[in-house]
């Protein structure tokens, strides 16, 4: 049903007395626990709406989450649980999103609502991958996402997304730039001004100022969603865009080996000490299934991305195992998600980028612009 379709309907609904409101509630809140939510839609405030039209009953909910795809689930659950009430023959559910933004935005970046940073502590551990899937599943969940492509040195989203070479962004007065659109993506990065034979080099200062015109000379438009393929590591551009843009939270991206998680534990440091909160890990690469018995092994270890979740108070948004066809489709310019969209690990960057989606709207997270701070330890 559409918005004003909607809204029309709920102009003719009246409200409930109290005493079959709190029946109708208390049957909400038992027939269904919201996955991402981590609660009922009672307790997280979704139900917005409850009311009656003769003997239709309409419930209107609206969850800070996109959720195009997977809100039938949340219908049918619904609708079977108070399909018992006997007051009524009919039950109509609508289900909308409003994606709140995170507050303290610079006016360059005004116009998206939540910046969030995907970071790594080292290189090679499947960042920028994870970070184009995490866009798309937020793209087929009804959001609109952009990719900012920071790293510098090595930028690759423009092979991920599938943006065929020698393409360049449109220039607006000889100043600005227009992102390129893949899959439905607004894609910024600095493999689109290059070729992919130059060699990238860059001094500390020339890359800060770099990033910052990509930053302030991208006309992104509106957006619910920027995600930034950060480079691996710390430094320069880490501190430039922090100091730039008030990022509503850091998702850092590790294998479960020792190794890595040791330069993780670095890059959560240096999101503490700018006042960025790391709002999940993910564990990439945390099992191999053999392609052909289907054997499953964890060959980098276990636990380790849960064990920094813990460490780093936050949630360990999931673990995506090590399979051949997320490099194959990822190397061919169509991600795993759009490639094979009912796949195990398709619906497992799915689960992640919604469990991320609420952990950037909840109310904790909303921070003022982060204040640089060097300190002699």
């Amino acid at each position: 049903m559409s918005f004003f379709s909607s809204l029309f309907r709920r102009n003719k609904s009246v409200p409930l007395d109290d005493s079959l409101r709190q029946r109708v509630e208390d049957i909400v809140a038992r027939s269904y626990m919201d996955p991402y939510l981590g609660c009922n839609l009672i307790d997280a405030g979704a139900v917005v709406f409850i009311g009656r039209q003769r003997d239709l009953l309409t419930i209107n909910i609206e969850t800070s989450y996109p959720c195009r795809n997977v809100s039938g689930e949340m219908i049918e659950a619904l609708s079977e649980g108070l399909a018992f009430l006997e007051e009524f023959s009919s039950i109509e559910i609508d289900v909308n999103w409003k994606i709140p933004a995170h507050k303290g935005q610079r006016e360059e970046a005004s116009r998206i609502k939540n910046i969030v940073a995907v970071s790594s502590g080292k290189g090679g551990v499947g960042k920028s991958t994870t970070t184009a899937n995490l866009a798309l599943a937020l793209a087929k969940q009804g959001a609109s996402v952009g990719i900012l492509d920071a790293d510098l040195y090595g930028p690759s989203q423009p092979l991920l997304m599938g943006i065929p070479e020698g393409t360049t962004p449109q220039t607006r007065d000889m100043r600005f730039y227009a992102p390129v659109v893949a899959h439905g993506i607004k894609v910024m990065s600095m493999g689109l001004m290059v070729s992919e034979k130059t060699p990238l080099m860059w001094r500390g200062p020339v890359a800060s100022e770099t990033i910052q015109q990509l930053i302030q000379q991208t006309l992104w438009g509106d957006m619910d969603y920027l995600l930034i393929d950060m480079p691996p590591g710390t430094g320069d551009v880490h501190i430039t865009l922090s100091q730039s843009l008030s990022i509503a939270g850091a998702v850092v991206v590790t294998t479960p080996q020792d190794l890595a998680l040791l330069d993780v534990r670095r890059g959560i440091d240096m999101f503490a000490k700018v006042d960025v909160p790391v709002i999940g890990v993910i564990e990439n690469m945390s099992t191999h299934i053999c392609s052909k018995c289907g054997k499953e092994e964890h060959i980098f270890g276990d636990h380790g991305g849960a064990n920094m979740a813990v460490e780093c108070d936050a949630e360990l948004l999931g673990s995506m195992p090590l399979v051949m066809s997320i490099r194959e489709q990822a190397d061919a310019g169509m991600p795993v998600v759009l490639a094979d969209p009912e796949s195990d690990v398709a619906l497992r960057y799915r689960d992640i980028a919604l469990r991320m989606a609420v952990n950037v709207a909840h109310p904790d997270l909303i921070t003022p612009l982060p204040n640089i701070r060097f300190v002699n330890d």
